[in-house]
């Protein structure tokens, strides 16, 4: 009961968060400089035709009803219609979306992997050679722009080493399309096209380490930090005093407790992720879903712009619903204090 009530809490926030958040995209959108009809047909297009299109849009009605308008196309799943492509905005997203997601996950995965360990290296060892060591590393990894490390990783890897393909998801004329989750490597699985998944796999290492530096140190640094924290507690000094194994102490009573911050900083760095990807995924002509909002905004196709944010947004509000419930059920305490506010 305790925890339903904590579940209904979260899930009625998440949808007052994507309720503000349909307002601000729309009064930004609106506010932005520009008829949008117009910049879609260009500046030879008469009066008349720029009429046409506005009224198609629905922009000749006033700002409250376009608002409604809006509401009720994403109420539908409708997210309008690109200025840029002159395709549904759902049939864009839909398409690059996948790559998107298969490239984060890619990226939380390494991250996660590489940085708790790390963290937990840097808290056993702490103050010695080790920690000094994953401090150094994750302070890199953290103030190196995404960008930069990105052409690093293409340079190096891939024209001066020659070991991994620099641009694309999958090589030219390459046999094989993603046609169930729109994911590679997970369709190559369930196809058994094993040659698919490692071809996927290469051309996905290099986006996904540029992406997942950041993180990886944020999560190496966090985890080190919460480790420290928990084992000044007294149970963890009176489980050295009965002869608890070392593994035992350090997995068991440390890692599980110290890995609630690093949790929650997981969910509030998807954000970032799908920021970061957008330059990330230009680097080496990913085509997912950021590269077609750059190409979006540059262009000013406000639809394409708004759908790409709200994708974005419910993407990030049910990450973190689902990380919440996680740090519920890892400590009760959040979860009771969950429930009460």
């Amino acid at each position: 009961m305790e925890f339903l009530r904590f579940l209904l809490r979260r899930v009625l926030w998440s949808l007052l968060v994507l309720v503000g958040l349909s307002m601000v995209i729309f009064i930004i959108a609106r506010a932005v400089p520009g008829d949008p009809a117009r910049m879609a047909l260009g500046p030879t297009a008469t009066q008349e035709q720029v009429a046409d299109l506005q009224k198609k849009l629905g922009l000749d009605r006033p700002i409250v009803q376009q608002y409604g308008l809006f509401i009720a196309g994403l109420a539908h799943g409708d997210l309008g219609r690109s200025l840029l492509t002159e395709r549904p905005v759902n049939d864009d997203i839909r398409d690059t979306f996948a790559a998107t997601l298969e490239l984060v996950l890619a990226t939380i995965f390494i991250a996660v992997v590489f940085g708790v360990p790390l963290g937990v290296v840097a808290a056993y060892w702490k103050d010695r050679w080790p920690d000094n060591v994953v401090r150094i590393v994750a302070i890199f990894s953290a103030v190196t722009p995404s960008f930069f490390l990105a052409l690093l990783l293409q340079i190096l890897a891939g024209y001066v080493l020659h070991i991994l393909p620099t641009t694309g998801r999958l090589p030219p004329n390459f046999d094989f399309a993603p046609t169930h989750t729109g994911l590679v490597l997970i369709d190559s699985l369930i196809a058994l096209r094993p040659d698919a998944f490692l071809e996927g796999l290469r051309y996905l290492l290099l986006p996904a380490i540029a992406l997942a530096a950041a993180t990886m140190g944020q999560m190496a640094r966090i985890t080190r930090s919460s480790m420290i924290d928990v084992s000044s507690q007294d149970y963890i000094e009176a489980s050295r005093a009965f002869g608890v194994p070392e593994w035992v102490r350090v997995c068991k009573y440390m890692l599980r407790p110290s890995f609630v911050p690093p949790l929650t900083i997981l969910g509030l760095e998807f954000a970032s992720l799908i920021g970061n990807a957008f330059v990330v995924e230009l680097v080496f002509a990913w085509p997912g879903m950021a590269a077609y909002g750059i190409r979006t905004i540059l262009q000013k196709d406000l639809n394409a712009v708004m759908g790409v944010v709200m994708v974005s947004g419910v993407f990030f509000v049910l990450v973190n619903l689902v990380i919440d419930l996680l740090v519920g059920l890892v400590d009760p305490r959040v979860r009771i204090r969950g429930s009460r506010q």
